[in-house]
């Protein structure tokens, strides 16, 4: 389930990324909502990943994710550039991901216990 988790939240992470370059610096008030909500549901499904996902492997899946889907959309969207050089950087981030999604069932195993909670540093 961490897995799907992570998806959705990428999916949240892309539509925040797009919708901040439609919000003209905050002025327009659609997007700007649409960035808010989407940040916020990102950073939440991110954390439902991450009870079980090791924080290395769920944040940089979540961050490459979002980046290429940021790149294919705004190209297809906003009709940014696209050069050998942005896919080759597709490739090795897609590359990435994967090898951390295989790394992490390797060491894990396919059915594996959520971790426990961590305990706090911090005392009061």
């Amino acid at each position: 389930m961490a897995w799907i988790y992570l998806l959705i939240a990428s999916v949240f992470e892309v539509v925040f990324a797009l919708a901040t370059n439609a919000t003209h610096g905050f002025t327009v008030l659609g997007p700007s909502l649409l960035t808010v909500g989407a940040a916020a549901g990102g950073i939440f499904f991110l954390s439902q990943a991450l009870r079980t996902l090791d924080v290395g492997v769920g944040y940089t899946v979540w961050t490459g994710i979002g980046s290429v889907g940021t790149v294919v959309f705004g190209t297809i969207i906003f009709h940014e550039p696209l050069n050998a050089w942005k896919v080759l950087a597709f490739v090795l981030i897609i590359g990435g991901v994967l090898g951390l999604k295989i790394s992490d069932k390797l060491t894990k195993g396919k059915d594996s216990e959520p971790q426990a909670e961590p305990k706090s540093v911090i005392t009061v």
